[in-house]
């Protein structure tokens, strides 16, 4: 891989070349050693540019594929991941007092969830590598997006889920021929199991929090964000936080765009935890590392007591001058409410985390009127249906007449009734 220079050790700061099944920096241990990918901006601006990227057809993450950690020819899953939407949010702006609100929506990725971009990086690399199995642990959306992938190429998966996992979540892995552990605890119970059975048969590793090709994976969505505002940088970009690999991913996009030269400036992050389950936000606060907590809401995704990646994640908020907040739960199902019905967008209850939390940053003014706003919604609400309906309500029920529905109609109080 060309492109890239070298692995360096975020503790450290020692560095390394790339090798298969090498993820973590051997003096500092798979904890704290968490590598970033470092690349040649030099080899990948003679493979493509901003004026190239206009021309480009590839209606996908690989449009990007310079930017990678991929080989430049090569097997890649063919499930088309990447390329979603962004929505300029009118009517949830007019709503928050916003001029400028946009809503990328990773749901309609391949199975669901921004989680596909890094599975598809996992994939192509497991391919190059000539691995036969790939596995991982997941609170459901990289479970989904990693067997997906795999059934897509004819790879065996292996996945760990929590008990706790949403059934939706579990039937995607199933129905992709995946094989699935489901762990009677915690997340951090399915990781532990996961990495001792990953270390002991050799298996590719898809941890995102250790393996640091699939934090560049999740970058491919603020790239899109970029290209699709003309490179034009927001002045906040605002997601939910688990593990913190989406964090870290989203603001690596933005520093390999500015260091290739193609942006002057870089935004500010808002990173957004559950009240009940928010070490990162705690650390960040505190100014301290991060210590398990329960993992105590019904945003699963992000339900992560003992996150793997929180260094990358703190980096990236510090770094740009942001911040971080929590959100409840009835926040969040409140926001699922609002997003659907001013945007037409169903997120998941992790996938809107980051609008509750868009929606009280305003509040609190840790967000102005003025700025330019980009809210990634990262799982589709499909994925979580008994939430949906939590959220939502009941239907209207009514009897099989007109005279039943015209009274229900005027209670409701619709146009032209009442």
């Amino acid at each position: 891989m060309s492109n890239i220079t070298q692995l360096r050790c975020i503790n450290c700061s020692r560095t390394y070349q790339p090798r298969p099944g090498f993820y973590t920096c051997p003096i500092c241990g798979s904890t704290d050693g968490i590598l970033d990918v470092e690349y040649d901006y030099d080899y990948i601006n003679k493979y493509i540019s901003k004026e190239s990227l206009a021309g480009n057809r590839e209606p996908s993450m690989w449009r990007y594929r310079p930017f990678l950690p991929v080989a430049q020819e090569g097997p890649l899953p063919p499930l088309r991941v990447g390329w979603s939407p962004l929505y300029r949010a009118g009517r949830l702006a007019a709503e928050l007092g916003l001029k400028e609100l946009y809503i990328k929506d990773d749901g309609i990725n391949p199975t669901g969830s921004l989680k596909d971009r890094p599975s598809a990086v996992a994939v192509a690399r497991a391919l190059a590598e000539g691995a036969g199995v790939v596995a991982c642990s997941s609170t459901g959306n990289a479970a989904s997006s990693l067997a997906g992938a795999a059934a897509s190429v004819g790879l065996k998966a292996v996945i760990f889920v929590p008990g706790r996992a949403p059934q939706g979540k579990v039937a995607q892995l199933l129905i992709f021929g995946a094989t699935v552990i489901s762990v009677q605890g915690s997340y951090e119970d399915a990781f532990r199991l996961s990495a001792a059975a990953i270390e002991e048969h050799g298996w590719y590793n898809r941890n995102a929090a250790i393996n640091p090709y699939l934090v560049e994976g999740k970058k491919t969505a603020c790239l899109e964000v970029a290209e699709q505002l003309q490179w034009e940088v927001p002045d906040w970009v605002v997601l939910s936080v688990g593990d913190g690999c989406t964090m870290a991913g989203a603001w690596k996009a933005w520093v390999d765009l500015k260091k290739a030269g193609w942006i002057e400036k870089l935004p500010r992050m808002l990173g957004v935890q559950a009240e009940g389950c928010c070490p990162i936000t705690r650390a960040f606060r505190e100014g301290t590392r991060v210590r398990p907590m329960e993992e105590n809401t019904l945003a699963d995704s992000i339900a992560v007591g003992v996150p793997r990646n929180p260094e990358k994640a703190l980096r990236a908020v510090r770094d740009s001058r942001g911040t971080m907040i929590n959100v409840s739960d009835e926040e969040i199902l409140a926001a699922m409410r609002v997003l659907g019905r001013t945007s037409g967008v169903f997120g998941e209850p992790a996938g809107v985390a980051g609008t509750a939390g868009l929606i009280k940053a305003v509040r609190e003014g840790i967000i102005k009127p003025g700025e330019r706003i980009v809210v990634l919604v990262t799982g589709n609400g499909l994925k979580d249906v008994a939430n949906a309906i939590k959220a939502a309500g009941e239907p209207v029920r009514v009897a099989p007449s007109l005279e039943a529905l015209h009274k229900a109609l005027g209670d409701l109080k619709l146009p032209n009734y009442g």
